[in-house]
């Protein structure tokens, strides 16, 4: 069920593969055991258009959604193990976060084709 939503901007990075960063992201949130890696979507929008700090600089912003009731020591385990990839994954850019988000259970709602 966990979201994982990656923002970034089209320049700034250097040479990177959002493939690739999306499959280190997905290990790393698996890795954490505060989800299960079956249950993990992960989806990424570039921009062509931004501004950090009101300067064209690069960044990569990662929004984690997971049904409230994770603990807050897990949320930061979380956040800290995809902040490290980015880190890892993009060293010269100039903006790197990571947030997590709650999630209403009463309000998230979904369905699975069962084919």
């Amino acid at each position: 069920m966990p979201h994982i939503v990656v923002e970034y901007s089209s320049g700034g990075h250097g040479r990177f593969d959002i493939a690739e960063l999306m499959q280190a992201l997905h290990a790393a949130a698996a890795a954490t055991d505060v989800m299960k890696a079956s249950d993990i979507k992960i989806r990424a929008v570039s921009y062509d258009d931004y501004l950090v700090a009101g300067v064209r600089d690069g960044f990569c912003h990662v929004s984690v959604y997971m049904l409230e009731g994770r603990s807050d020591r897990q949320k930061q385990i979380v956040s800290e193990g995809l902040r490290a990839i980015l880190c890892e994954t993009l060293p010269q850019t100039k903006s790197l976060s990571v947030d997590i988000r709650d999630m209403d259970s009463l309000a998230y709602k979904k369905r699975l084709n069962p084919n």
